[in-house]
């Protein structure tokens, strides 16, 4: 066990010494791209990925890159009605590979590296989806680890099966089950993954050492991956642990498109509404750093169709003034940017948040974010974050439009009059030492106030 935890520690050293040589770490900024689980569900297929691709690649001039299949891409039957009846493909080895009936450039032992090479050639980075452990097929097969003396009977922990998701068994802490996620990582890698998320692993339950295997497997591949960690909330108690694995992970569990959402049953809270990141975000201020991000979970905006994760297909129930908070809020507090939509379906409301360079830009350059703990009186419902720029930002947490006056200074910002651009129209204010308006109810406002000023104050 000390002779593994040192590899391990050893592989992480060997990582960090390798991005700070590169100048920057990997994700040096929150990623931003598509992920298919909004929208598709299980049941993402080669063709659907392609035509959301494409348009995702017309937007990638605005910072949106990678784009990630979620889970079930390995499934041949992903309308069964346990996951483990939905026909997991397997190679030899008992990794997961593709269904052919549903990625047919996959055909001959190729894997997902066709799609992956012409996902490549458009501009975009590659990404996929699993659940952490191996599948219990393999394990009943006892199939051997890919370039190891090992089979997977070795590496399975067969008492540990993930809560929600009863497809595969949990990996055991020893060298078995460093050798299969190696494996794993190396056949993905030679795919030319650039992004995985991993499920089961962050919360419900977190999965301490699982995430450092995976991280030194990502290692052992020779090839820069992402490694994104679901679902949450990852306990604060667990940060500096996390940082050291994974660039970024979810800090609440699933996000849909509602505001705010009833849970009946005592310690559930799932699904989660948009309001609650304002608190979960405010918390993980101290975590967000070139390489770490803490993730508030993807954007369901537009059109979840055909096959959504969760409940049936709809256009987004989140209106136009909440669909706009979160992206104003994911934005100023840096959170990873993962629009869930089906972009072949793009409306022109959700293409005019996704192509605002100027909050994106926030998003991806800003020196420091933190919302604003002291705020005047009247501003009850209302939030406030500051941003590098300065960039102020407002939200209405209430249920009607709320009025609201104040001096630059007390909302965090450096006192005196500044003219103040409004980065969802564009339109500049007249120097002010104050702002004076009306939010919409769960609206949002947020400006980037004149050049000149001592950015770096960070009253709170």
């Amino acid at each position: 066990m000390l002779r593994l935890l040192g590899s391990a520690m050893m592989a992480m050293a060997a990582m960090a010494a390798s991005a700070a040589g590169a100048g920057k770490p990997l994700a040096a900024s929150p990623p931003m791209g598509w992920n298919s689980w909004d929208a598709y569900g299980f049941t993402i297929n080669e063709a659907d990925f392609k035509a959301n691709a494409k348009v995702l690649a017309r937007l990638r001039q605005f910072g949106w890159t990678y784009a990630v299949i979620d889970e079930g891409w390995y499934m041949g039957n992903p309308a069964g009605e346990k996951l483990e009846q939905r026909d997991y493909k397997l190679d030899a080895h008992g990794l997961l590979v593709p269904s052919i009936n549903r990625f047919p450039s996959s055909r001959g032992a190729a894997g997902l590296a066709p799609l992956a090479a012409w996902t490549h050639a458009r501009g975009l980075k590659f990404g996929i989806h699993i659940v952490r452990g191996i599948p219990k097929q393999a394990v009943r097969d006892n199939l051997p680890v890919a370039n190891s003396n090992f089979h997977t009977s070795d590496a399975a922990d067969t008492a540990d099966v993930c809560p929600w998701d009863d497809g595969n068994y949990g990996v055991r802490d020893n060298a078995a089950g460093q050798a299969y996620y190696d494996s794993m990582l190396k056949l993905y890698a030679d795919w030319g993954l650039d992004f995985v998320k991993v499920d089961c692993i962050a919360d419900h339950p977190y999965k301490a050492s699982e995430i450092r295997q995976i991280a030194t497997a990502i290692q052992h591949s020779g090839r820069p991956i992402v490694l994104s960690l679901s679902p949450g909330p990852t306990q604060l108690s667990h940060a500096d642990e996390i940082a050291q694995y994974a660039q970024m992970w979810r800090i609440s569990n699933d996000i849909w498109d509602g505001w705010s959402f009833t849970h009946t049953k005592p310690g559930d809270d799932f699904p989660n509404g948009v309001v609650s990141a304002f608190d979960n975000l405010a918390k993980w201020v101290p975590y967000a750093r070139p390489g770490n991000w803490p993730d508030a979970d993807m954007l369901p905006w537009g059109s979840l169709t055909p096959s959504p994760g969760w409940e049936s297909a709809r256009e987004s129930r989140l209106t136009h003034d909440e669909q706009q908070t979160q992206f104003v809020l994911w934005a100023i507090a840096r959170s990873p940017l993962i629009l869930g939509a089906n972009l072949t379906k793009l409306d022109p409301f959700t293409r005019s948040l996704v192509s605002n360079r100027e909050l994106i830009g926030v998003n991806q350059r800003s020196s420091y974010t933190h919302p604003v703990g002291l705020l005047p009186p009247g501003f009850e419902n209302i939030r406030v974050w500051v941003a590098s720029g300065p960039v102020v930002a407002l939200f209405n947490l209430a249920e009607a439009p709320t009025s609201i006056q104040a001096t630059w200074a007390q909302l965090g910002a450096p006192a005196g009059a500044h003219a103040a651009r409004n980065l969802l129209d564009g339109q500049v204010a007249a120097a002010s030492a104050e702002i004076k308006l009306t939010l919409p109810a769960h609206g949002s406002a947020v400006f980037r106030l004149d050049a000149g000023v001592d950015d770096r104050r960070k009253s709170r």
